[in-house]
């Protein structure tokens, strides 16, 4: 199992360019928070959830030690944000929409990338009859918003919800429809992935989803 330590998680999390700019006493602040962290959350620490773990930790640590040293909540929040926001590339994903075999492909490696990639604390309900042009799930439980609420930070987890959004929101032929998510205040998250023969714009409108 990869080491749960501050060092290594910052390694894997979407702040692996931001965190090196920080001056040495913020990013030796947040390490001891993060060793913290890990403690206080290690049943979640296991070695499906390490990534997940990783931008958890990291983006509740950042935020709260931003603020120790002088930031406002609300700065704090929105270089998080931005921050991880930044990090996220979705070409890769705009370019393999524009393959017919994509969503297909999507119900084969979500499932099982999410089983690998999901450890203590996450319930799934996968539908293995929609037809060819659709593909949907939802999420029951979720660590982010476990910890996050408890905490009093599910703010922090709808800025997670966003990168979704960011990943999902704009794909090649593809139509990505969420209405609800848990950190957000729903009863689950809802996923539906339709896949259309033109782009948007050209006979359908994309959806704005949370």
């Amino acid at each position: 199992m990869k080491a749960y330590t501050p060092e290594a998680m910052v390694r894997v999390s979407r702040y692996q360019n931001y965190f090196p700019t920080l001056p040495e006493e913020i990013k030796s602040d947040i390490y001891a928070r993060m060793r913290e962290l890990i403690e206080e959350e290690k049943i979640y620490c296991d070695k499906g959830n390490y990534k997940h773990m990783a931008q958890i930790l990291s983006s509740i640590a950042i935020y709260e030690v931003l603020q120790r040293h002088g930031r406002s909540e609300e700065d704090a929040y929105k270089t998080v944000s931005e921050e991880m926001w930044k990090f996220l590339d979705p070409s890769g994903m705009q370019k393999l929409a524009q393959k017919r075999f994509f969503l297909p492909l999507m119900k084969k490696i979500v499932p099982f990338g999410f089983k690998k990639g999901s450890g203590y604390g996450w319930r799934y309900t996968w539908h293995g009859d929609d037809p060819q042009d659709r593909f949907h799930f939802e999420c029951n439980e979720c660590i982010y918003q476990k910890i996050l609420s408890r905490r009093g930070l599910l703010k922090l987890g709808t800025m997670c919800c966003h990168a979704d959004i960011i990943n999902y929101g704009s794909l090649p032929y593809t139509d990505f429809i969420r209405t609800k998510t848990l950190c957000q205040g729903g009863d689950l998250c809802d996923f539906l992935f339709v896949r259309h023969e033109t782009d948007a714009g050209d006979g359908w409108e994309r959806t704005k989803s949370i």
